[in-house]
């Protein structure tokens, strides 16, 4: 699966563009794991490998992560992380409300 394609990267942010947003920052890409229950939301991008955004994992919280290692990430049977192909773009506020551990 391509995890981004041109019209997500039309629409992706450069990096702190929506910094003075807060939790009113959309998130334009979901990326989940397949086999377990992490999920990284991108809100910004550098254009090249960087990205900003939620991640949905151990704990929740705002921070870097990067496409290549998401590209890189293996799990069972070679399952690989995958685009959420029906992402309806949400700011950060509302995807809060969905993560485990939020009130």
């Amino acid at each position: 699966m391509k995890l981004l394609t041109k019209e997500i990267l039309r629409k992706l942010p450069k990096l702190y563009e929506q910094e003075q947003k807060g939790e009113d920052a959309i998130a334009y890409v979901k990326f989940f794991t397949p086999w377990g229950s992490w999920t990284w939301y991108g809100t910004e991008f550098d254009g090249e490998d960087t990205f900003f955004g939620l991640v949905d994992g151990n704990c929740v919280e705002l921070g870097y992560f990067s496409l290549s290692e998401l590209k890189a990430l293996r799990g069972p049977y070679g399952l690989t992380i995958e685009r959420d192909l029906y992402w309806e773009p949400k700011t950060l506020r509302e995807i809060r409300k969905g993560c485990r551990g939020q009130p």
